[in-house]
């Protein structure tokens, strides 16, 4: 695993020689702890090989003793973790930028858990809602956020979506800080775990708010106009 035969290996410092440095601590604390009889399961650490790789290394340290059962050392038990823990780090990576993307999207992206609690909360919802994702998280979403007149609908939303029905733009009003009206368009979808367990919903939205104003100002023209017709004290037709 190493590259080092055991000639290259003995008599040299195990730390210093083939721990990677920002290890070295952490080790030394764990075979300091062995040389004490406090012995380590399942330590994870990286061991520089040879050709400068570095290999990932489950090790249990256990405390050595002699038939005086004096303590003269350590020995590690180890299994050679390097694949799974690539793996795992190359996953973490992927959901890191994963992580990045939602925060830094140019859509409203919010979440909430199975108690319709928000746990997701990008910086674009923040910038729209005015709300930090500090002072939104673990706040009741439909309650706090919607305004009242349409909480029984975007509950229903909410409700479809835990349980497995997803909605694709649906039109709802955020309420902001400055209790001003926000119109969001949102595609609410079913959030599941890797067992594919349903855990919440996330909203990918698009903020409409001033189509929305639009729309609504040439709504009341056209009514307007039809009360004019309608009443006119003049036969229209």
């Amino acid at each position: 695993i190493t590259g080092f035969s055991k000639d290259e290996a003995l008599n040299n410092p195990l730390v210093d020689t083939f721990i990677v440095p920002s290890l070295r601590l952490s080790v030394l604390e764990v075979l300091d702890n062995a040389l004490k009889g406090t012995e380590t399961s399942n330590y994870e650490l990286e061991f520089r090989t040879k050709s400068n790789e570095v290999r990932y290394l489950l090790v249990n340290a256990t405390t050595r003793r002699d038939a005086e059962n004096n303590i003269v050392g350590v020995v590690g038990v180890a299994q050679d973790v390097t694949e799974a823990a690539q793996h795992d780090r190359a996953v973490a990576a992927m959901a890191n930028e994963l992580r990045q993307l939602v925060d830094t999207a140019n859509a409203p992206i919010f979440g909430i858990d199975v108690q319709g609690n928000v746990n997701e909360w990008n910086n674009k919802t923040a910038e729209i809602t005015g709300f930090s994702k500090e002072e939104a998280f673990d706040q009741p979403l439909v309650s706090k956020f919607i305004v009242p007149k349409l909480r029984q609908s975007v509950q229903e939303v909410m409700h479809n979506a835990l349980m497995g029905r997803g909605t694709s733009n649906y039109e709802l009003e955020f309420r902001t800080k400055s209790n001003e009206i926000r119109y969001l368009l949102v595609n609410a979808t079913t959030r599941r775990d890797p067992e594919n367990n349903i855990v919440g919903v996330v909203g990918v939205a698009q903020d409409v708010t001033e189509a929305s104003k639009h729309d609504r100002a040439v709504a009341a023209m056209a009514n307007e106009l039809r009360q004019l017709v309608d009443t006119a004290n003049a036969p229209i037709f």
